[in-house]
């Protein structure tokens, strides 16, 4: 007979794997954060190799934040199949594949390429979304989720903060050839040109692809450490659920939440770069590029730790309502003021994520990963939002563009108010599909 409190000796054996799992896991979440910012110092590069307009560049976030439309239903619905470690496995193969792409795209130097690489890299991320998030709720006690989630967003804002750096380094920062005039070379000379310069985008996504390769291995022998109880098939992408409140507002609250931070990420290095705010160079404004996603570092931190203690609505709507704040303020400034309010809205982003993402999903059970699937797809988001704000840009000017984050923002603080009832922490419950 077991002693009061005690577990059952396989229960034990299986929370200490999942314990030793979490720091794994979570180094995954670095991994796919430092490769997700890099498009934020792709996007400039790309504008100025092709001469694009604002609405231009910006469909390198539709092309990459579209997949998780197309992706996220399927995976949902796939990794509740075959199970949260082999769903990992299979986003890292993915995403590896769209990293290897940059290469051809850099040798022939045609933009539609970079666009289709970015959608493959996409796709894997979705996967990993889907499979990622739900197995972290469950690696241990479900009275912390929110915590355990802002925890993990953690060490995804790390690699958000490390890239821009060494974007900024490897991609911005690189000697160039000097550029063709476009009035004078012949079509050859301009393709040659622009050849030579998407040449350093290969080097730093070889590299990425690299570690994702080693990190799929790694997963794929560590498959069995979790034990994911089999549980019926569950047909369909689970599109009924969106019948339930919390997960459709959910839904639409991460929409533009990621829209917003997508937006102002992507034209955060051409913003910094206009005279009347700092009149930086592209190298300058992609090192403080890390500042953005640094607050969010920096917030996670806390927030992982205040969550134990804070209702997780009145979070939501306080930390929504700042970065509205602060976006509106350096739309209406100039100089310094403009560049930093803009730079520390990561910091008011930081728990938005993963306290959006644990409401919507609270209470699905064997459900959690068709759940996933749906919000998921609200990531899509960042293909939107993005082209809408760099519609405007292009028209009205970057300052009156942030206008539409500051819409997204004070939505995303009405889920909060409407959820202020929550309880401190919302619980998933329910074994792992199989």
């Amino acid at each position: 007979m077991l002693a009061p409190g005690a577990m059952p000796e396989g229960e034990a054996a299986a929370g200490a794997a999942a314990r030793r799992l979490l720091p794994i896991v979570l180094a995954l979440f670095f991994t796919w954060g430092l490769a997700t910012v890099l498009v934020d110092i792709v996007t400039p590069k790309l504008k100025s190799l092709f001469a694009l307009s604002y609405a231009e560049a910006t469909l390198t976030q539709f092309a990459f934040f579209i997949a998780y439309a197309v992706v996220s239903l399927p995976a949902g619905l796939l990794v509740s199949r075959i199970g949260y470690m082999r769903g990992l496995v299979l986003g890292l193969l993915v995403m590896t594949a769209g990293c290897v792409l940059f290469a051809p795209a850099a040798r022939a130097g045609v933009f539609p390429l970079f666009l289709l690489a970015l959608f493959v890299m996409a796709s894997g991320i979705a996967v990993l979304q889907v499979a990622a998030n739900p197995l972290v709720a469950r690696l241990g006690a479900p009275e912390r989720v929110s915590s355990r989630l802002t925890l993990a967003q953690t060490f995804n804002a790390l690699g958000t903060t490390v890239g821009p750096a060494v974007g900024a380094w490897a991609i911005l920062g690189r000697d160039a050839p000097a550029p063709a005039d476009a009035a004078t070379a012949s079509p050859a000379m301009l393709a040659a040109a622009r050849q030579a310069e998407a040449a350093v985008l290969q080097g730093p996504f070889l590299a990425i692809a690299a570690g994702l390769f080693a990190l799929a291995i790694l997963f794929w022998s560590l498959r069995g450490s979790v034990r994911e109880t089999p549980t019926a098939a569950v047909a369909g992408f689970g599109l009924d659920l969106l019948a339930r409140p919390r997960l459709a507002l959910g839904a639409l609250a991460l929409f533009l939440y990621v829209g917003a931070e997508v937006s102002i990420g992507t034209l955060m290095v051409s913003y910094l770069e206009e005279p009347r705010v700092l009149g930086a160079d592209p190298a300058t404004a992609g090192h403080l590029l890390s500042v953005y996603w640094g607050g969010a570092l920096a917030g996670r931190i806390v927030g992982s730790l205040a969550l134990r203690h804070v209702r997780a609505g009145a979070a939501l709507a306080a930390c929504a309502v700042a970065a509205g704040l602060l976006v509106t303020v350096s739309a209406l400034s100039h100089g310094s003021v403009a560049a930093w309010t803009l730079l520390t809205v990561g910091l008011a982003n930081a728990i938005l994520f993963p306290t959006i993402f644990a409401m919507a999903i609270e209470g699905l059970g064997d459900r959690t990963a068709q759940g996933s699937g749906i919000v998921c797809v609200a990531i899509v988001g960042g293909a939107i939002v993005p082209v809408i704000t760099g519609t405007l840009a292009d028209h009205a000017g970057l300052g009156t563009a942030l206008g539409v984050p500051v819409l997204c923002y004070l939505c995303v603080a009405g889920y909060g108010l409407a959820n202020l009832r929550t309880a401190r922490d919302v619980p998933a419950t329910g074994p792992l599909p199989a």
